[in-house]
């Protein structure tokens, strides 16, 4: 095991103990005990991520998940997607078992039908999502953006993002273009000038601003939580509790050292998202790394976006995001 990545401070050690057994609580709660729950023997774990995930990207870089996965005889695949949308595609074809989007994609998915429950969460985070504009824009608030082109990535956690700013500032989504694009993408026709604002969340929000002048409008803080979620399969979950908490044994612990080790985790995050030090760092600080069982105000705040979204006849139909939650969290997420 590299130690450059369990090393740091005695307070940074001592995060991540803590942060040990908070993750063991989760697994609890959620029941991932193993045992007589467990049906069968995986042989692998396939995880669909992000490049933009940073703490996924350091763990399979580093390999310390096929390590502690190792005596239980299971394998990691790591499959990379754009974006959460093709993320839930593909957990919904069955080519990934486990996945980490933001908070949008699971509902779209979960309103086409898709068969996945939700076995985690991050805690919100406000400032990692933003709309940005172009360092010259005339445009100076979000009222402001009326009538204009605004890049987004469909489905995603900006899309609700947008809607919320755009309710605040005493405009309807129909007041804007909204443009969909992949985050690539929607950089080029930013700096291109061919979209007018780009609603977007880290690193690439960093990347916007310390490298092509971007000004943040505003970010999600007050606006919308920015909570992001781990998703597995449903019978994948149920068959396999031990696989799941092996996975966040290690996120618990890789993500304790990331925070006590900002520069040194941007450090060895940067050359594998292909970007400098400081956007990885500015995005890294905008993040927490705790992966929690949903509560009441989590599923509900979660709700609220689903509702918010079939509203708006984004999604063709209503859903119970309670629906999508595992068969052994009912009574965790009522009470």
């Amino acid at each position: 095991m590299d130690s450059r990545i369990i090393g740091g401070t005695g307070a940074g050690v001592s995060g991540i103990r803590r942060r040990a057994l908070a993750v063991l609580a989760v697994t609890a709660a959620l029941g991932w005990t193993g045992g007589a729950h467990a049906q069968g023997k995986p042989t692998e774990l396939r995880i669909g991520f992000q490049k933009s995930a940073s703490l996924l990207t350091l763990q399979k870089a580093q390999g310390t998940l096929e390590k502690r996965l190792a005596p239980q005889g299971v394998s990691v695949k790591w499959v990379e997607f754009p974006a959460g949308p093709q993320l839930l595609e593909g957990l919904n074809v069955g080519s990934i078992d486990v996945g980490f989007v933001g908070e949008a994609p699971p509902i779209f998915a979960q309103a086409a039908g898709a068969n996945f429950v939700y076995i985690g969460n991050d805690p919100a985070a406000p400032r990692a999502e933003a709309i940005v504009v172009p360092k010259d824009s005339p445009i100076r608030s979000v009222a402001e953006l009326k009538g204009k082109k605004v890049a987004l990535n469909r489905g995603s956690n900006v899309h609700y993002l947008l809607v919320k700013l755009l309710e605040k500032h005493g405009l309807k989504y129909a007041d804007v273009q909204p443009i969909f694009l992949p985050p690539a993408d929607a950089r080029a026709a930013f700096e291109r000038g061919a979209v007018d604002a780009w609603a977007i969340w880290d690193p690439f929000t960093s990347a916007a601003e310390l490298q092509a002048g971007a000004r943040v409008l505003a970010d999600a803080t007050e606006v919308a939580a920015n909570h992001a979620y781990y998703l597995a399969e449903r019978n994948y979950a149920e068959k396999f509790p031990q696989v799941i908490k092996t996975l966040f044994d290690d996120t618990v612990e890789r993500g304790a050292w990331i925070k006590a080790n900002l520069k040194e985790a941007a450090r060895l995050i940067a050359p594998l998202q292909g970007l400098p030090v400081e956007v990885v760092e500015s995005a890294l600080s905008r993040y927490e790394f705790r992966v929690t069982p949903l509560t009441p105000q989590v599923v509900a705040a979660q709700q609220q976006i689903a509702d918010t979204f079939f509203e708006l006849k984004l999604i063709p139909k209503p859903i119970r995001i309670q629906d999508a939650l595992p068969s052994t969290q009912g009574s965790v997420a009522q009470r």
